[in-house]
C-alpha cells in the first residue's frame, strides 16, 4: 500500500508539473478582444494610434491629449495594463491621468483588443518599444518628457522600457520581482524554477533604470504579495520613493488612493 501512495504521489506530481510547464502561458496572459468603452465614455477627446512592430505585428492603442489653453501637457505617460482584459478596462485610469495634467498613450498587447498576434514576452517588449518610437519619433516628445507606467505585469514591461529608453520618470504599481518568483508562489509544490520560461525580471533590470522611480503596492494585495515590491524597491536606483497603497490587487491603485496621487505628482514635479 505505501508503494501504490508513492507511485500515485510521483505520478500526481510529474502530471501536474508537465501540465503547468505546457500550459504556463495561460496563468500569464489573459487576454480579451472586446473593447468595453473607449475614454469617450468618460468625456474625453482621443485619438485611435496603431503602430508596427519590427516582427510586423500591428498594436492598437488610444492617445488621449491633456490641452490647455491649446497646448498640449508637457509630460505624456506610457501606459503598460496588466495582463487581464484590454485597454478598454483603464478608462478610469486614463481619466486620472488626464485630471492630473498628463496626456496618456495606453496601448493593447498583441493578441489583447484589436492589436494582432499572439502574447509572448519578447513580444510585449516589441510592443511597448514600438509605442515608446511612435512617441518620440511620429510625434516629437522627447524622452525625459515620457513617464513609464506600469501595473502588475505591465509593470515589467515599462521596466524594460525605462532600462533602454532613458525616460523622465518610471512607475511601478502592483509589480512582481521576476515571473519566477510569482510562480513559485503560486506552485509552491512544484519545481517551477526548472521549468518557467518567462522572466519579466523586475528586481535585475530595474537595477539598471537610471530615471526617477516611483513603487506602489498595497499590504492588501492577494494576488501580488507586497514583498515582491519591497524586493523591487530595495533594487532601484535613487531618486526613488515608495507608496503604500490601499486597496486589492484590482481594486486598488491610482484611482482609488488620493493620497498616492499626491506623493506622485509631488515626486514628479521635485525630480521631472
Amino acid at each position: 500500500m505505501l508503494v501504490t501512495i508513492l507511485v500515485t504521489v510521483v505520478v500526481f506530481f510529474v502530471t501536474t508539473s508537465v501540465y503547468v510547464a505546457l500550459a504556463q502561458s495561460k496563468y500569464v496572459y489573459y487576454p480579451d478582444r472586446h473593447l468595453a468603452a473607449t475614454p469617450a465614455a468618460s468625456g474625453l477627446v482621443f485619438e485611435d494610434v496603431s503602430v508596427t512592430t519590427e516582427d510586423g505585428e500591428t498594436i492598437s492603442g488610444w492617445f488621449v491629449p491633456r490641452v490647455t489653453d491649446g497646448k498640449h501637457a508637457e509630460y505624456t505617460v506610457l501606459f503598460c495594463h496588466g495582463n487581464a482584459g484590454d485597454m478598454g478596462d483603464r478608462v478610469g485610469s486614463i481619466q486620472t491621468f488626464h485630471r492630473l495634467g498628463f496626456n496618456t498613450l495606453i496601448f493593447d498587447y498583441r493578441g489583447y483588443g484589436k492589436s494582432t498576434g499572439k502574447p509572448t514576452e519578447e513580444g510585449t517588449y516589441k510592443d511597448v518599444l514600438a509605442c515608446w518610437d511612435y512617441l518620440v519619433d511620429e510625434r516629437g516628445i522627447r524622452p525625459a518628457n515620457i513617464i513609464m507606467f506600469g501595473r502588475s505585469l505591465g509593470g515589467a514591461v515599462a521596466c524594460w522600457m525605462a532600462a533602454r529608453g532613458n525616460p523622465g520618470a518610471l512607475v511601478l504599481e502592483s509589480a512582481f520581482a521576476s515571473a519566477p518568483a510569482m510562480a513559485a508562489l503560486m506552485f509552491p509544490f512544484l519545481p517551477t524554477s526548472l521549468f518557467c520560461r518567462f522572466k519579466y525580471d523586475n528586481e535585475t533590470t530595474i537595477a539598471t533604470v537610471q530615471c526617477p522611480t516611483v513603487v506602489a503596492h498595497s499590504r492588501s494585495d492577494r494576488t501580488c504579495p507586497f514583498s515582491q515590491s519591497q524586493r523591487v524597491f530595495s533594487a532601484a536606483n535613487e531618486p526613488k520613493l515608495f507608496v503604500e497603497m490601499q486597496g486589492g490587487h484590482n481594486d486598488g491603485g491610482l484611482d482609488s488612493n488620493p493620497q498616492y496621487q499626491a506623493q506622485l505628482v509631488e515626486f514628479l514635479k521635485e525630480h521631472l
